[in-house]
């Protein structure tokens, strides 16, 4: 494509991202697909335990990977597919998301989680802890943390990665979001559950009135996003000049 249709391309796409009338669109995403997520998350320990059978460890975590992939497929080019808090801090921190439009997402990101939640308990009842992420057996609370910060920071360095310029390779780069978060479960799951994620730990606790642990799912989660972002810039630079970063950061309005 000649530069001068590039530049006229991009600034057509910053146009509709900034109509705030399609706003509805990525927060609707952002909500959905974090249900979604979390409800595959949360679904691995709440079916087993309403059923009595059991799913194993190979499931229970390539299930929230692979709903990444294909909630990236889906709807990636709406809102970006963040589905979590850090993701959204972490592509503003990098100046490609508006930090204004962070806290919005955060709070759709919040309530899908609790309504997956919610809706496995309705349909299963109060079994399973409802899915809720603690550290395991003979793990303090600053081991599942520091777990939960290295995580993190491998998971954003990969999202922030793959939205570069030097290696945007589009719809693909689901692959390797989902690889990361199936192949860090296999390994980290019996340290912190492998959450990587405040709202998928969000959800379980609000429902079970239990945030003893929360501290564990916020705080490394957050330090490690402050890592890859810190990271990002050793290697690649200061962001917010990407417009294929800004674009796999914020989605396209205008798709579908």
């Amino acid at each position: 494509m000649p530069p001068t249709s590039r530049a006229l391309l991009d600034a057509w796409w910053v146009d509709r991202f900034h109509d705030p009338a399609l706003e509805y669109r990525r927060l609707l995403a952002e909500l959905f697909g974090t249900f979604l997520l979390v409800t595959a998350g949360a679904g691995g320990a709440v079916v087993p335990a309403a059923t009595h059978v059991a799913i194993g460890r190979v499931a229970a975590v390539s299930a929230p990977g692979l709903t990444v992939l294909a909630l990236i497929l889906s709807i990636g080019a709406i809102s970006g597919a963040h589905l979590n808090p850090a993701v959204s801090l972490a592509f503003a921190a990098r100046g490609d998301f508006p930090w204004r439009r962070v806290p919005l997402y955060v709070l759709v990101q919040l309530v899908g989680a609790t309504l997956a939640i919610v809706v496995l308990w309705a349909l299963f009842g109060d079994v399973g802890s409802l899915g809720a992420t603690a550290p395991g057996p003979h793990i303090d609370g600053l081991q599942a943390a520091g777990m939960e910060l290295l995580l993190t920071a491998g998971l954003l360095t990969t999202i922030l990665g793959t939205a570069s310029r030097a290696q945007n390779i589009g719809p693909i780069s689901a692959f390797g979001v989902a690889a990361y978060i199936v192949l860090a479960g296999l390994w980290s799951s019996p340290v912190s559950g492998a959450s990587m994620n405040p709202a998928r730990s969000f959800g379980p606790a609000l429902v079970n009135g239990d945030f003893s642990k929360f501290w564990i799912y916020l705080a490394g989660p957050l330090a490690g996003a402050a890592v890859a972002v810190g990271l990002a810039r050793l290697l690649r630079g200061p962001g917010g000049r990407d417009p294929l970063a800004a674009r796999a950061a914020q989605g396209d309005s205008s798709a579908g």
